[in-house]
């Protein structure tokens, strides 16, 4: 059997702006190192409207953002201050702890754009939980490109079909982007341990059965597996090998218990690190600062 099973995203609306969570779910706590997977939209933003994702901390993993229209500007407490566009990939390796926001660039949030793109956290392996946070921006032009059979193959991270991305994964994993024509036929590379098919828009067709989109389409283990797109498609195919059982609370990955809530801790007492030129934060959920300010708090 090709596919071991397929789920759907939590859709939540925050303010006008549809988030799909597909990771984690009760049913589908990662695949491979893939711990937390976010589509984002599509959504229309009006002149003077756009996101404030205020700061937040994180530790334990990589943040991956990916978009395939609009933009959205990246601050982080190492000083980073870079506008994502679609086609790049912003890779924040967390680490011990970094603290970053995420809001619509000025020009725009002045004129006004239609947002898309897919947000997902990759755990760090052990040996690299606590490593020295890190960012790195890799331009569109950067990132392998394959395209043929009508598809368009873009590897965001990894390793596939004998290409590398120049993004720094800590272990082993793929992620690719795929833009194809109707009646492509799509392969996942066969020499990872864990894969899935997210399909972002159009359908798929997978073992005599249709996937329309907003599905993600877990296979079974070994050797290549194709599937046939039914219209024009966007998919993202990922995977690789797990890093272990993880702890996931709030924006927090790790494998103990322990340092997770030494974190929370952190939080609360401000010894994470400041975001240069920002004032406000996200207070941790549940505490006096979050109850107290009335509001979602991630």
């Amino acid at each position: 059997m090709t596919v071991l099973h397929a789920v759907t995203g939590n859709t939540r609306d925050l303010g006008g702006f549809s988030v799909a969570r597909v990771l984690p779910q009760a049913t589908l706590r990662h695949v491979g190192p893939f711990v937390f997977f976010d589509h984002l939209g599509p959504a229309d933003f009006a002149p003077g409207t756009g996101i404030d994702v205020r700061p937040h901390p994180h530790i334990g993993l990589a943040t991956v953002t990916y978009l395939f229209e609009g933009s959205l500007g990246h601050r982080d407490s190492l000083g980073t201050v870079v506008d994502i566009e679609p086609g790049a990939v912003n890779w924040m390796t967390t680490g011990r702890g970094i603290t970053h926001s995420e809001r619509t660039p000025p020009a725009a949030r002045a004129a006004g754009q239609r947002m898309h793109g897919i947000q997902s956290w990759v755990a760090l392996p052990d040996d690299h939980a606590e490593d020295m946070p890190a960012f790195a921006h890799h331009p569109a032009a950067s990132l392998p490109s394959i395209a043929f059979g009508g598809a368009k193959r873009t590897l965001i991270a990894g390793t596939a079909f004998h290409a590398v991305s120049p993004v720094a994964a800590l272990s082993p994993m793929f992620y690719m982007d795929v833009d194809a024509e109707a009646g492509a036929s799509v392969a996942l590379p066969g020499e990872h341990e864990e894969r899935a098919i997210y399909v972002v828009s159009g359908a798929i067709d997978l073992d005599g059965t249709r996937y329309p989109a907003g599905n993600m389409v877990v296979l079974a283990p070994g050797g290549e597996v194709a599937f046939t797109t039914a219209e024009p498609t966007r998919a993202m195919l990922l995977g690789g090998a797990s890093v272990g059982p993880r702890h996931i609370e709030w924006n927090f990955v790790s494998g103990s218990r322990d340092r997770i809530e030494a974190a929370k801790a952190d939080w609360v007492a401000d010894r994470f690190p400041r975001v240069p030129g920002e004032v406000e934060f996200i207070p941790l959920p549940g505490s006096p600062a979050a109850v107290s300010e009335g509001s979602p708090t991630s």
